[in-house]
């Protein structure tokens, strides 16, 4: 699963968790976000509502967080449960976040339309609860100059707010740089004009 799409597409983020709960033919659905970092983050999120609901019947979660997403419908029907979970989180473009819905089983089996339109239901109602932060994606440029102007261009990174990540010498010096994906053409355009075209620039370093 791909965590971010095309960078063109704006992209959210929970400012803080949010949560709600819904009741269908006498269970219950506790649908939990989370914002988080990384799978580690989220599975100690996981760890610690399974042992506050230990008579839950599912425990269903959806992970979207940049390089390590997933998915996990936890003994629910094959896509009634984790899928449609996923499918609101894309629908509201939200991104590292940790939705878990917890069940408590009613007695009344609900069918896989029913799972299906409870989970995502529950899900959304979490959302219409939290509030949301647009997220700066982030890209990478490899540069590759001369060392007589390495340094004027490491200070022109420091002035745009851009992360020298790594630094490669050999004729001539590559430097890899991450920066914030909206600003990078006219980052490059700008760093051109700075070292008098005497700079040529790479694909990016992250396939992007």
């Amino acid at each position: 699963m791909t965590a971010f799409p095309a960078v063109s597409v704006p992209m959210y983020q929970l400012a803080a968790p949010a949560s709600a709960e819904i009741e269908i033919k006498k269970s219950r659905f506790i649908a939990l976000l989370y914002p988080v970092a990384s799978r580690a983050e989220a599975m100690a999120h996981l760890a610690r509502l399974r042992a506050e609901h230990p008579t839950a019947v599912h425990v269903c979660w959806v992970l979207m967080c940049d390089g390590d997403s997933g998915l996990d419908d936890d003994g629910e029907p094959s896509g009634t449960a984790a899928r449609p979970m996923y499918n609101v989180l894309v629908h509201k473009q939200l991104f590292n976040v940790l939705a878990v819905v917890v069940r408590y089983w009613g007695g009344i089996k609900l069918g896989a339309g029913g799972l299906t339109r409870a989970y995502g239901q529950a899900v959304s109602e979490a959302c219409k609860e939290a509030v949301l932060v647009p997220v700066e994606v982030m890209c990478e440029r490899r540069f590759v100059l001369g060392f007589a102007d390495e340094s004027a261009f490491r200070r022109y990174c420091e002035q745009q707010g851009a992360a020298v990540l790594d630094a490669a010498y050999g004729e001539s010096v590559t430097l890899t740089v991450r920066m914030k994906a909206d600003l990078a053409a006219a980052f490059c355009a700008q760093a051109m004009d700075l070292l008098r075209g005497e700079l040529r620039v790479m694909e990016d370093a992250d396939g992007e």
